[in-house]
């Protein structure tokens, strides 16, 4: 699919990729972006930004970028997660539309001009979600947990279309020009700077080698730092239980009040174990939600950086 001259004249263009332990999938990768980019924009680049991997993903990224002016390579000092690695390339990005999308070819670069045509019809952010996601159980479960946690951060509508395969344009990065926490969704982020957020459904491919690095544990934590880092749902939650419980207290409190003045008597230990039970593990929790957010306020005022650059070409 190509775009009209008159466009392709105008755009610029950077293709941002997190990479880890993915050097069997690079040198295909950049082939089809660099079939892809040349037919939508007169400028583009391909960051690769190699995440703290254990292969030897730096050396293949090292030989492309020497091979070709329009790949750009940053090594990481370490491991930090891929929208922290996405985090650095897009603020290394020089064009006026940036592309991410994985290392491991699910995300097909032949895709990316109808998610830009999409982005022509108005919109700031377009997602390229997938027909049909195939993960197995608890992979998907896990996604789901992560989809309904980013709803209570970015709306429902945005987080039923979220996908690591997303064209923003670069502008919206001022908005978190600032951020410097270790805890980063590029989802979210991307959310403080607009509203106007589309898709797109493209077919999504099979991983052209190895095995996703995101397992349940992963995704059930990235779930819960977005909850706890961007939104006040959990706080509101223990409220309310917290409440919940105050009016069950209050409840117990009349039985027992009207039981007395009736009978004269009151259950006994059982009933004031069961009530301290209720009220304790409901203090806890409340406890334990608060715990997390003076948590994140103790990384922030260590002003921790979301990444370190080692080496870059």
């Amino acid at each position: 699919m190509d775009l009209p001259a008159q466009s392709l004249e105008q755009r610029s263009l950077s293709v941002v990729t997190a990479v880890y332990n993915g050097e069997a999938s690079l040198a295909e990768l950049c082939r089809r972006l660099g079939e892809v980019l040349p037919r939508v924009a007169m400028q583009y680049e391909i960051i690769l930004v190699n995440d703290g991997s254990r292969d030897r993903s730096w050396e293949v990224i090292s030989e492309l970028s020497s091979r070709s002016s329009t790949v750009r390579g940053l090594n990481l000092m370490r491991n930090y997660g891929q929208h922290n690695a996405l985090l650095c390339g897009i603020r290394a990005a020089k064009y006026e539309v940036i592309v991410t999308l994985d290392d491991d070819l699910q995300h097909p670069p032949e895709e990316i001009p109808r998610l830009l045509a999409r982005l022509e019809e108005g919109f700031d952010v377009v997602y390229g979600t997938p027909e049909n996601e195939q993960n197995g159980l608890m992979r998907a479960l896990a996604s789901r947990i992560t989809r309904l946690t980013l709803r209570t951060a970015v709306g429902a509508d945005v987080a039923r279309n979220v996908s690591a395969f997303r064209l923003f344009r670069t502008q919206l990065r001022e908005a978190f020009a600032g951020y410097q926490t270790p805890f980063v969704s590029i989802d979210v982020l991307l959310t403080w700077a607009t509203t106007r957020f589309g898709a797109t459904t493209v077919p999504f491919q099979q991983r052209h080698s190895g095995a996703s690095n995101y397992t349940f544990a992963k995704l059930v934590r990235h779930a819960l730092d977005m909850m706890t880092g961007f939104s006040t749902a959990p706080l509101q939650l223990a409220s309310l239980i917290g409440f919940a419980c105050t009016l069950f207290g209050i409840g117990i409190f009349l039985y027992v009040f009207i039981r007395y003045c009736l009978e004269g008597s009151v259950p006994g230990f059982p009933f004031l174990a069961s009530i301290i039970a209720i009220f304790s593990g409901a203090q806890l929790f409340a406890l334990g939600v608060i715990g997390e957010y003076l948590a994140r306020m103790h990384f922030r005022s260590m002003k921790r950086p979301a990444y370190v650059v080692r080496t870059t070409t």
